[in-house]
C-alpha cells in the first residue's frame, strides 16, 4: 500500500465509524495493520491533522479517550451531540469504542 492510499485507507475507515462511537488513533492504525504493512498512531494522529476535516474527525481520540488536541471544545459538542458517553473530559473508551469488525 502506497502512502497515499493509507490516506485513504485512513479516511475511509474514519468515515464509518458510527454516531455516538470513537476509535483511538492506535485503534485505527491497528485495524489498518494486516493489509497496510503500517501500525503507528502517531501516522494516523498526522494524517488526521493534514486530512481529517472531511471526515468525521472527532470520532478520532486517543487510547485514554482524550480528544483531538486543539479541537477539545468541537470534539466535545459534537460527540454530545451525537450521544457518546463522555466521562471528565473526554471520552468513555469502554462504552464507546468501535471496532470495524463489530458490524461485519
Amino acid at each position: 500500500m502506497t502512502p497515499d492510499e493509507y490516506v485513504e485507507a485512513v479516511l475511509d475507515l474514519v468515515e464509518r465509524i458510527p454516531e455516538g462511537r470513537v476509535m483511538s488513533y492506535g485503534g485505527v492504525a491497528d485495524a489498518l495493520a494486516e493489509r497496510s504493512g503500517r501500525s503507528s498512531a502517531r501516522l494516523v494522529g498526522n494524517i488526521m491533522a493534514r486530512h481529517g476535516g472531511s471526515v468525521p474527525w472527532h470520532r478520532v481520540v486517543t487510547s485514554a479517550g482524550r480528544l483531538p488536541p486543539g479541537h477539545e471544545r468541537e470534539a466535545r459538542a459534537r460527540l454530545r451531540a451525537e450521544g457518546c458517553p463522555l466521562r471528565g473530559d473526554g471520552v468513555r473508551m469502554s462504552d464507546a469504542n468501535w471496532h470495524p469488525d463489530a458490524t461485519g
